[in-house]
């Protein structure tokens, strides 16, 4: 169970403009690292952005644009089990502050905590992160970057226990998803292929109560 889960806050709708990155590393099924950046996107902050996750102009003035940040990045995903919430997202504002920057793609495959649990937990209505963290128990400061990467990456473990799968690449492909991948010049996205409800008069829990995370 080894993976690294990352999240971005962008400073408005363009998705170049990550000023905020949260990064926790997963080994053998526990966090030994986390590790959060502001980012200087050298773009304005959208109000609504910033209602989202409060960060503002100010507090990027002085901040590593992603360019020079890179480089401390890079080995941090290069190689890797990469994990993001909504991966879609996180993975095009990696690519756009890649292209943006003209650094090349790093080489890794990546999965989706939403779509998996969307497929797994199919009888919730929503699979939004503080949906899921307040069902496991996983304390979260929704949109604070490296509070979202924290609590991704407890989704992703529990999922990996409730399958008693020995990794993230094994769970996806038992569940038939197809693994995202990065490489230099591409990428191919991560996909969950729908899983129907059960046809009952009422869609409930296989689990019928909370489940805490523990470890």
């Amino acid at each position: 169970m080894d993976f690294v889960a990352i999240d971005f806050e962008t400073a408005n709708a363009n998705r170049s403009s990550a000023c905020s990155l949260g990064l926790v590393e997963v080994r053998d099924g526990a966090i030994i690292s986390e590790q959060s950046w502001l980012i200087d996107p050298g773009q304005p902050f959208d109000y609504w952005n910033i209602q989202i996750h409060g960060i503002t102009e100010s507090m990027v003035q002085g901040m590593p644009s992603f360019g020079e940040l890179w480089p401390t990045l890079a080995p941090l995903l290069e190689g890797k089990h990469i994990v993001a919430h909504n991966a879609s997202f996180d993975m095009s504002v990696l690519r756009y502050c890649l292209d943006q920057a003209s650094i090349d793609y790093p080489s890794f495959q990546y999965y989706c905590t939403y779509l998996l649990s969307k497929k797994m937990l199919n009888w919730m209505s929503s699979h939004k992160l503080n949906v899921l963290a307040d069902w496991y128990g996983i304390p979260l400061h929704h949109h604070d970057a490296l509070d979202d990467a924290r609590a991704c990456a407890h989704v992703l473990l529990n999922l990996i226990r409730q399958e008693e799968q020995p990794s993230a690449e094994q769970l996806s492909l038992a569940q038939g998803c197809k693994i995202g991948v990065m490489y230099p010049g591409g990428y191919k996205p991560f996909s969950a292929p729908a899983k129907k409800k059960p046809k009952t008069a009422k869609s409930r829990s296989p689990f019928g109560t909370k489940r805490s995370f523990s470890g």
